[in-house]
């Protein structure tokens, strides 16, 4: 139990920010995300402030346990959903955010966390993201301590099997964007293929309402043949820019009047292991 006493009715927007980080790693949406902070703020205008130990706490277990009901619906839905499923790109503040920060809220870490059961995903995420103790952990997620040791075990061995290439600076990573924006541009398949991983897979999100490929590309030829065709096929008045989404420097791609695309690869700083490429318009509305 969490013995701090904490009875501000104002103590929502204090922890709003937080809320919104938990609520978007779990769902890898903006719109649900604030869908559920919306929720959680109406829930503690009712809640008898006085009863409540930690609005912390409190808040953090309310917000939990809404994500955990909406990823059941979530689930059945991405059954349906054409194409490859990606998390909603969002922007990020700042270029000075801790990288440890970075790599959590990383589309690649974000798709790594969908391999996870969701009350598995919600004990590492609290746990490792947001260092609560596993006795918060527990009273949020309503499991015992345990239960929970054992959940947050077999989330670190999955995570750990599976972890994402991280560049060593976000400077690294924005070098390699380059390269590969420069690449797309120039057209030539050999300085394209020098800069991919033999294992290199890349991913597009259109959901049916833009162009993208409806599986999952893998290897060298068949990626450089996908990527340097689209950027033939791009219109002369195309353009890129870098801006850091999700924590590490990304392509953002626009064509006259409308954002097209977001672009995030996965590398080590040497090599390119994963594209990531988002178009489907809702999930760009934001931006």
């Amino acid at each position: 139990m969490i013995p701090v006493m904490d009875p501000d009715p104002d103590a929502f927007e204090a922890h709003r920010e937080a809320l919104a980080g938990i609520a978007y790693r779990m769902l890898g949406s903006v719109a649900e995300a604030e869908d559920v902070v919306q929720e959680a703020w109406l829930r503690w205008q009712t809640t008898p402030h006085e009863e409540v130990r930690s609005a912390r706490a409190y808040l953090s277990k309310v917000v939990t346990r809404l994500c955990l009901d909406r990823l059941k619906s979530a689930n059945a839905r991405r059954e349906t959903y054409v194409g490859p499923w990606l998390p909603e790109p969002v922007r990020t503040a700042t270029e000075d955010d801790p990288l440890a920060l970075a790599e959590s809220i990383s589309l690649a870490f974000l798709v790594l966390l969908e391999s996870l059961g969701p009350v598995e995903r919600a004990v590492y995420l609290l746990h490792e993201a947001f260092d609560y103790s596993h006795a918060e952990v527990a009273e949020i997620v309503g499991r015992d301590e345990v239960a929970c040791r054992q959940l947050l075990h077999r989330a670190r061995k999955a995570v750990t099997a599976r972890r994402p290439r991280f560049a060593p600076s976000k400077a690294a990573h924005h070098r390699m964007l380059t390269a590969f924006s420069a690449a797309c541009v120039g057209g030539d398949p050999a300085v394209f293929e020098g800069l991919l991983a033999a294992e290199i897979t890349s991913w597009g999100d259109g959901g049916g309402k833009a162009a993208a490929a409806r599986r999952p590309l893998r290897g060298i030829e068949e990626v450089t043949r996908a990527w340097l065709g689209f950027f033939r096929k791009a219109p002369a008045e195309a353009s890129i820019a870098v801006e850091e989404i999700n924590g590490w420097p990304a392509m953002v791609v626009h064509v006259p009047g409308r954002l097209a695309g977001v672009v995030s690869l996965e590398t080590d700083g040497e090599r390119i292991f994963a594209i990531r490429s988002v178009v489907n318009p809702d999930k760009l509305a934001r931006l």
